[in-house]
């Protein structure tokens, strides 16, 4: 296909409304729904990174240092006896995927198969698979370059991607981990607020770039480099989602880069310096 031809193609995206399933909801009640399911969920972290970076920026100009300088931990450990962190662990990611389960919940309650509807099933395991490894790729590598010349700019922090240790469990907890991250973010922010802000009649252009933006925000808390890059998947991947209407490969492919980032650092983060 032409270059032409793809970008007419992303054009027909905006006059072609999102084909969405009727709700007795009113458009005031779409909205106040979708507030509060991100209140209790991905809007919650937004709120608590943007309070994050400013306290990194006030540190940083009371120290007279840059971002870089900072860190940020994530599947950090919650237990000083391994078994009892392991049953934090497996009990943490369980209830993060409660919001997941529950706007599809919500969504069930209007039509045969929410599942089916958001393409979170295994109808089409190949496609799925092969488009999400693709997008990994294509996000993974970029995303990665931003992600150092940002920290080494002083825009970003140093992300400590695992602070499990050494344990038999941790390798299943960091893929888990990176799966639960994966299911909530996509379900959430591609197949749950595309449908309720189209059913509100939000044009999709707006749909789009606000869930790109929320995206980005609950990231912040890495520094502007986090909010910048996963700001641009979002647009990536909110762009995929109308074209092939399946949340699953992007929910593959998020699986797959956190994966790589989680277990990657606790392979590597003790043997190359710039990570």
């Amino acid at each position: 296909m032409s270059v032409r031809a793809q970008l007419t193609n992303v054009a027909d995206l905006w006059r072609t409304p999102m084909s969405v399933p009727p709700t007795p909801l009113t458009t005031r009640q779409l909205n106040t729904e979708t507030v509060l399911v991100l209140l209790l969920s991905l809007g919650a972290s937004a709120i608590y990174s943007l309070l994050s970076i400013i306290r990194r920026l006030v540190v940083a100009a009371q120290t007279n240092t840059s971002l870089d300088q900072q860190s940020s931990s994530l599947n950090t450990s919650q237990a000083q006896q391994q078994w009892l962190d392991f049953i934090y662990q497996v009990v943490g990611i369980a209830l993060a995927l409660v919001p997941a389960i529950l706007v599809i919940h919500l969504l069930g309650r209007e039509m045969t198969s929410a599942t089916r509807y958001l393409g979170f099933d295994l109808t089409r395991p190949k496609f799925d698979l092969s488009l999400g490894a693709l997008l990994a790729a294509c996000v993974g590598i970029p995303g990665l370059a931003l992600y150092v010349v940002a920290r080494d700019l002083g825009f970003n922090t140093t992300v400590v991607a695992s602070g499990l240790g050494d344990t038999w469990w941790s390798w299943p907890v960091l893929i888990a981990s990176a799966a639960q991250n994966a299911v909530v973010e996509e379900v959430i922010m591609l197949g749950y607020l595309f449908t309720r802000w189209t059913q509100a009649g939000w044009r999709l252009p707006v749909v789009l770039i606000t869930s790109a933006v929320v995206r980005g925000s609950y990231h912040l808390y890495q520094g502007f480099g986090g909010f910048v890059g996963n700001l641009i998947m979002g647009l990536i991947f909110g762009l995929v989602y109308l074209r092939v209407r399946r949340v699953l490969p992007m929910v593959v492919a998020h699986t797959i880069l956190d994966t790589v980032a989680f277990v990657g650092y606790a392979l590597l983060h003790n043997s190359v310096g710039w990570l």
